[in-house]
């Protein structure tokens, strides 16, 4: 059976990268052809380029264009025939999307139910309850916990939980006050947080799943004789044996979680964060994936979470995220690395697609004054057709570009020298006009053009090679 044969599409520059690429990769299970379309930068392709040069496909089962390349590939795939698919943004990472030629995983399944709550809800009017509620079900929440305040009345308890349940919200009060989770029920709450062995009747008195806890601060015992009973009256109900603190017996409440799971293989567990996200000073991401790692080992499908410190403020991104790599990755049966970054937050798996040497290559085969930046492990890289510089820190490049007297243009490559040292400090991937990617960490919102305030010259996207 004849094999069927792949076009890469590419510029001049990178065409001899791209060809060491590909024979680099090994045995493949197709044949491929590499075709240069005669711009030099490959992002510079467009829908017309690619219609007017790139010749006969006969015998092509699918073309693969730069990952950057923003043209219409249905037009292209009527006016060819054959399949166009974008390929990875760097060539460094083509073997590994070679892998996975049909794009990105699928994340749109998970398997696990995120609880957000709003700790200060007493303290909040209706409407602004039911704005945030809003906000948090947009970001992934999937139940809106409404949290009391010891010792803080919530007259209007009752009716933001009906506010919200004509949201279509799902809804959880959590309190320590049996009264207020006794209103809770009867306003139709889906969840009431915390009952214990010794307020179990509330959850006798109407539908709401309760949430049980031990009944003193680890007190596995007492957890389990709740659990147990519920058990024996078929009500449903998660259990939580509560996350401790670092250094208050954080290692004591994992294994209480596992011990839980073992000795009740098939009970629906809850697992709250708060106590470690919200009480450790260091970067969430990395914390929210390891806790979420270990609630899918176990089986527990339920995680309640919270933003109150700044430094937590995008908890649901990253517990929304991590539910669906880790969901994804189970199924599987692999680790969960290379199916999203969005939890590489401050680096990147590979921040260099380039060696000081390739960009040095490169840099000698530019013929055109349009400022080239490049990040490596060296530093960082500077060039077009009058010179290659190499620094670590921009206020050394500056003086060898020669735009001193032209304020756009030093603007320019300031803001670019900057992403690019900040860059190279974190180990980030770089890509000149494109703004740095921070994963979940941030809000994205859509990036400045750069070329709205740009000389020409500035910058390679700026010329249109067509002819």
């Amino acid at each position: 059976m004849a094999r069927e044969k792949v076009l890469f599409l590419t510029g001049r520059l990178a065409e001899p990268r791209l060809r060491r690429v590909l024979e680099g990769v090994g045995e493949l299970p197709f044949d491929w052809e590499i075709r240069q379309l005669g711009v030099k930068v490959a992002a510079l392709l467009t829908t017309e380029i690619v219609e007017r040069r790139l010749g006969p496909v006969d015998g092509a089962a699918r073309a693969v264009l730069p990952g950057r390349f923003r043209g219409d590939l249905a037009r292209l795939e009527r006016t060819f025939g054959i399949p166009f698919v974008r390929g990875p943004d760097d060539l460094v990472d083509l073997p590994e999307w070679l892998g996975r030629p049909g794009g990105p995983p699928d994340l749109s399944e998970h398997d696990t139910t995120l609880f957000v709550e709003i700790v200060e809800a007493p303290q909040l009017s209706v409407g602004a309850i039911v704005e945030r509620a809003r906000r948090l079900a947009r970001r992934g929440a999937d139940v809106i916990d409404l949290g009391c305040l010891p010792g803080t009345p919530f007259p209007h308890l009752e009716e933001a939980v009906a506010a919200l349940k004509a949201e279509g919200l799902r809804v959880s009060v959590d309190s320590g006050d049996p009264e207020e989770l006794r209103r809770a029920q009867r306003a139709g709450a889906d969840f009431l947080l915390s009952l214990t062995e010794h307020t179990l009747g509330i959850a006798f008195e109407g539908e709401a799943v309760p949430v049980l806890i031990p009944a003193t601060p680890g007190d596995l015992a007492s957890l389990e004789r709740a659990v147990e009973r519920l058990g024996r009256e078929g009500r449903p109900f998660l259990a939580d044996p509560v996350l401790d603190p670092i250094h208050m017996g954080f290692a004591r409440s994992l294994m209480r979680y596992a011990t839980l799971r073992e000795r009740h293989p098939d009970v629906e567990i809850l697992m709250g964060l708060g106590n470690l996200t919200e009480l450790t000073d260091a970067d969430t991401p990395g914390m929210t994936m390891a806790l979420l790692g270990f609630a899918s080992e176990l089986g527990i499908r339920h995680i309640l979470t919270v933003e109150v410190s700044p430094h937590c403020r995008r908890q649901v991104e990253e517990v929304d995220i991590a539910r669906r790599i880790l969901h994804r990755a189970r199924r599987e049966g692999t680790l969960p690395q290379r199916i999203h970054p969005g939890l590489l937050c401050l680096r990147d798996r590979r921040p260099f697609p380039l060696s000081p040497a390739e960009i040095e290559e490169e840099a000698r085969a530019v013929r055109d004054p349009n400022f080239r930046i490049q990040v490596a492990e060296d530093g960082i890289h500077v060039y077009n057709r009058a010179g290659h510089h190499v620094a670590t820190d921009p206020f050394a490049l500056f003086p060898r570009l020669g735009v001193e007297h032209d304020a756009p243009h030093a603007f320019y490559l300031g803001v670019e020298l900057a992403r690019a040292e900040i860059a190279w400090k974190l180990g980030k991937r770089y890509v000149q006009d494109e703004p740095l990617r921070w994963g979940v960490a941030v809000d994205e919102e859509p990036a400045a053009d750069p070329h709205a305030f740009a000389p020409a010259g500035t910058t390679l996207r700026r010329r249109r090679e067509e002819d």
